[in-house]
């Protein structure tokens, strides 16, 4: 099982049942040799030539048959801490990691629309324990930011007119907008996939 990375608004999308793509910079000059290429790889000739140059043939992000679990932002919330001991109907977690509390509950940024006081674990920090979302590859290619559609950008969670460049940048730390951002038209990982349960994403 792979993580993968989604901020809050993504989340929300496919909590909701609205996104099931995603798109990721191909930041690796690949040189694939076309003879030996083939079509199901996902790989593309990058930043050149149908030349290997000596270059192995790295491997695509993920395959279609992948199961990942989402990073979100987070918290762990210890039930000395909920005041809803009563009304809770969530089955307390075993979190070995803390020092001294050891059971309650995982919460996510994605569910908070409101101001509020938590102090927010980033998602590179969140531990698989704490996924709540599973996703299966169904599918992965590769192509220019700009060619995407309608259609992909509804699969992106979008409403049509949305305007996904500003969501891509948004993405894209400032320094690197020049090389990833929208209008260099990076080569990207198009990756569809379904939402699946804990028990289906289980080995």
């Amino acid at each position: 099982m792979k993580p993968i990375f989604f901020n809050a608004e993504m989340v929300r999308a496919i909590l909701e049942g609205r996104k099931s793509v995603t798109r990721r910079v191909v930041k690796k000059p690949y040189y694939i040799d076309e003879d030996v290429l083939l079509p199901e790889s996902g790989l593309c000739m990058h930043f050149g030539t149908n030349e290997t140059n000596g270059m192995p043939y790295p491997d695509q992000i993920y395959r279609p048959g992948d199961i990942l679990y989402v990073r979100e932002t987070w918290q762990f919330i210890p039930c000395i801490d909920c005041r809803q001991e009563e009304s809770c109907n969530m089955q307390p977690i075993t979190y070995e990691d803390r020092e001294m509390v050891g059971e309650g509950c995982f919460i996510y940024k994605a569910d908070c629309l409101e101001p509020n006081h938590v102090y927010w674990h980033p998602s590179i920090h969140m531990p698989r324990e704490a996924a709540r979302i599973f996703l299966r590859v169904t599918d992965i290619r590769v192509e220019r930011l700009q060619d995407i559609d309608d259609d992909g950008v509804v699969a992106e969670g979008l409403n049509i007119g949305d305007p996904f460049d500003e969501l891509w940048d948004s993405t894209i730390k400032p320094a690197d907008r020049a090389l990833y951002g929208w209008e260099a038209n990076p080569w990207v990982w198009v990756i569809e996939f379904e939402r699946i349960s804990w028990e289906e994403a289980q080995p």
